[in-house]
Order: structure tokens, then C-alpha cells, then sequence
């Protein structure tokens, strides 16, 4: 790994790794070969992947590693057939063998009359400049002390016993499509995180916990410090934890797992599921499911977003889009061959691998603010609980049902009381929708975003 005391976009060495011109010249000569070779269109995907990372604990460096490599996939269509093939090797003739394999590939897969490339007219133009990719590279010693300063912040919180470890990385990936429609786009984004988890008690009495900041750019972290702080403060607020008897209560949701609500929901509309019925709102579209004020975006037009990108993998161009607006339903997430399954037209979520066809996902997600703040929120609670970590993924998105082991706070006449653990939540996601109440605390951390929510009438399985 590079040691030096800098690295920035002024290296030669990061010149090149910033530098797309070579994954889209063989992006190019796959699509090129692929016609040759008898594809009636093909698309290809080059996707680059740099990563380190170091990780620490009891003050010392427990592991340090670095990855890289680029890697291309090739979609080829014959008529109604379609094949992908993916490698990462395109040396001497590679390149003409793997479109000629593509496309015998192709000619024995069996119709189907839903693949196709996307519709020219639906194809992003402009490329919004998003400043996803920090033009500064962390050293490995500068993860290091990321590393360090946040293990060492956590063992300074009173009440916790010993390091559960901590570790820092930084990372750029990126991705170039080419179709024979026309369509040449590419995008790099650099990512950063630091991560610490802490430990309180002893022998079977121990608790853990953790927090992690991650971002694009290394200046929109949180500080080493303050990740440690907040591992450590978490589980010292954990130790001791009691139980509680099976009751029926408000559940407030923390805004690290009340984002967990939203992707249940984005699960049930993605189309796949839709085509497949496999999903419990499969008829549900332009119906209300949440109260009035009940707002949940998909944005993948965020500047510094985590999930930020200008188009999709099948080069469509994306949008900021309301998924419900008003407490209402009002689409599916759709690829191109999900949306012609349906009758309808693409939403812009096509995403791929270099060894799998598009299918459709989300960007970035979040649950608008409301008005209350979180203390208001559970101040009329005579009796509930505050959740903190969710175990498990016990949730039917065929049924709807949800059912989660979880930990977090009881919560007595309006205050945020002891520790409980070993409890299970269950309900059923429309009841879960439907009394939805979100409170004024909204930040940007996650993929995934929710301030503080409450939902009512949860079933706690206790004692």
C-alpha cells in the first residue's frame, strides 16, 4: 500500500486511476465485436473497484489490505435471446472470443419477449456534475490514525471495558456503458468510512455496540472522535439490559434502523417483484398507504449522495422521484424489461453486475421530516419502546407480515428509561404504513434515510 505522507489527483498514479479512457475504449470494441460476431445490439458495462482499508484494535494494526481491478461484462441480444458473459481478462484476441462466445450463447437461450436495449429517446444527454469523487486519496497511514482516533475515543467513555475494534477505509469505483444504440456514459465515485464498535462489562454480562460515518468525500465524515464517542457512549447506554412482558405498545424507531421501514416498502414496489406478484402491494399502486403527510423520495441526483448517479445501467436517464407523495403510492421501480412485462415505461433503476442482466433498484432513499421533534414524539407514551438495533430479516414481502428480534429502551411516561433486550417486534406492514409518524430529525448518513419514527400498536414479544 502507498505510505507516502499524501497522495492527491496530482500523482501520476491517480491520474491513471481517475482516468475512464481505457474501460470505455474496451467497452467500445466489445459492443463492436459483438456485432461482428451477429448480435443484433449489445451493451457492455466496464466497472472499475480500488478499496483499502485498515482495521485496529488494542491500539495496534490488526489487518491492513488493498484491492483493485477492473472488470467488463457484455450483453448480447440475438432476436428475443439474450446472453451475458463477463471477464477480466482481455488480453490478445479476448476481446473477439468473448463476443463470439456471447453470441453462440445467445442463439440457444430461450426467447424472451421482454429483453431489449432501452428506447433512444429515453436515454440520458446530460451529465450533471454530481462532485462525487473526492480528488484526495487517504494514505494508509492517514487511515491509520482514522482508525486509531476513533478506537481510542471509544475507550474513553466511562463504563467501557475493552476495544471491539475499529477500522477505516477508502475506496473509488466506477462504471462505463456503451450500447449499440449510441449510448457512451461513464461516472467515478470515491467512498470513505470509519467505524468503531466498543464493549462494556464482563464475562457473560458484556454488551457491544457500534457507530460508522461513510461518505463520498473524506471532509463530509464525521470526525475519528466523534464515531468512537457515540460507539462507546451506545454501549455503556446498553449494559445491563432487563426484560419485559409480551404487550401490545407505540414502537419508536431510531434513525438508525427507522430507514429499515422504507426499504421494506421499496422491496414490495420493486417490479420484479410486481411481475412476478410476489409482493404484497402488488395492486396497491395510486393507493393511499400512509397518512397525508407522508413523503418518501428516491434521489439519485443528490450532489455527494452515496448512491448518486446520472444514469442507470442500461444508460436511461434517472430522476428525483416521489415514490409516495401525500401517503400515496404512486410507482414501481422499474428496468426496461420489468416495465415492458407491465405495460408500462422505465424509471430510470435499472442496475447490473458484469455477469448479470439489469434489474431494478433503488438510489438514494429517504422519508421526509415532519414537524414534531423526537422528544415530542414520545412524550404522550405511557408505555413503549425506544428501538436501537434490529435482528434478523423475519418479514414477508409476499404477506406483508413483519416480525423482527430487536433491542433498544422502554419508554415510560414520556422518557427514555432502561436498556431492554430480547424482544421481538411484530405487525403486519400495513398497520406498520398507515400510523407511520415521522419526527423533525432528518440527516443524510445512509443509503437509507429516516429521522426518528413512531408506529403504534406494535406487538413486544417479552417474557
Amino acid at each position: 500500500m502507498n505510505s507516502s505522507p499524501s497522495s492527491t489527483l496530482s500523482t501520476s498514479a491517480n491520474r491513471d486511476l481517475f482516468d475512464q479512457s481505457a474501460l470505455s475504449d474496451l467497452a467500445q470494441r466489445l459492443v463492436e465485436a459483438a456485432r461482428r460476431a451477429g448480435a443484433d445490439a449489445a451493451d457492455a458495462v466496464a466497472v472499475r473497484g480500488v478499496s483499502q482499508g485498515v482495521e485496529v484494535r488494542d491500539g495496534r494494526v490488526e489487518e491492513s489490505e488493498r484491492s483493485e481491478g477492473d472488470d467488463v461484462g457484455l450483453r448480447v441480444l440475438v432476436g428475443q435471446r439474450q446472453a451475458v458473459v463477463s471477464t477480466n481478462d482481455v488480453s490478445g484476441d479476448a476481446v473477439t472470443k468473448l463476443a463470439e462466445r456471447a453470441v453462440a450463447m445467445a442463439r440457444v437461450a430461450p426467447d424472451d419477449k421482454y429483453v431489449g436495449l432501452a428506447d433512444p429517446a429515453l436515454l440520458a444527454r446530460d451529465f450533471p456534475d454530481l462532485d462525487l469523487l473526492d480528488p484526495h486519496v487517504p494514505t494508509t497511514a492517514e487511515l491509520e490514525r482514522r482508525a486509531l482516533a476513533a478506537e481510542a475515543a471509544a475507550l474513553g467513555v466511562k463504563g467501557v471495558t475493552k476495544s471491539g475494534g475499529a477500522s477505516a477505509s477508502a475506496g473509488i469505483g466506477g462504471m462505463v456503458l456503451v450500447t449499440s444504440t449510441g449510448f457512451h456514459g461513464s461516472y467515478l465515485r470515491s467512498s470513505q468510512g470509519i467505524s468503531a464498535t466498543a464493549i462494556s462489562g464482563e464475562a457473560t454480562s458484556m454488551e457491544r455496540d457500534y457507530d460508522f460515518t461513510s461518505a463520498p468525500h473524506g471532509a463530509d465524515l464525521l470526525s475519528p472522535e466523534t464515531v468512537g464517542r457515540s460507539a462507546g457512549e451506545r454501549t455503556v447506554a446498553r449494559y445491563n439490559p432487563r426484560k419485559v412482558e409480551t404487550c401490545k405498545v407505540p414502537v419508536v424507531f431510531d434513525p438508525r434502523v427507522a430507514g429499515s421501514l422504507v426499504g421494506h416498502l421499496v422491496g414490495a414496489i420493486n417490479g420484479a417483484s410486481i411481475a412476478r406478484k410476489t409482493s404484497f402491494l402488488k395492486d396497491k399502486l395510486g393507493q393511499q398507504l400512509f397518512a397525508k403527510n407522508i413523503r418518501i423520495v428516491d434521489d439519485p441526483l443528490r450532489k455527494r449522495g452515496l448512491r448518486s448517479q446520472t444514469f442507470d445501467a442500461e444508460g436511461v436517464a434517472v430522476q428525483r422521484l416521489a415514490l409516495v407523495d401525500e401517503g400515496v403510492l404512486t410507482t414501481w421501480l422499474l428496468d426496461c424489461a420489468t416495465a415492458r412485462e407491465l405495460g408500462l415505461t422505465t424509471t430510470g433503476h435499472a442496475h447490473r453486475g458484469v455477469s448479470s442482466s439489469p434489474s431494478p433498484g433503488p438510489y438514494n432513499l429517504h422519508l421526509e421530516p415532519g414537524t414534531p421533534t423526537p422528544a415530542e414524539l414520545i412524550a404522550d407514551v405511557k408505555q413503549g419502546f425506544y428501538v436501537t438495533d434490529l435482528i434478523g430479516s423475519g418479514v414477508n414481502g409476499v404477506t406483508g407480515d413483519y416480525s423482527r428480534g430487536a433491542s433498544g429502551f422502554w419508554i415510560e411516561n414520556g422518557e427514555i428509561t432502561y436498556p431492554v433486550s430480547e424482544v421481538t417486534i411484530a405487525g403486519h406492514l400495513f398497520e406498520i404504513f398507515k400510523s407511520m409518524q415521522p419526527a423533525n430529525n432528518l440527516e443524510f448518513r445512509y443509503g437509507i434515510n429516516a429521522p426518528t419514527v413512531r408506529i403504534e400498536g406494535l406487538t413486544l414479544g417479552g417474557r
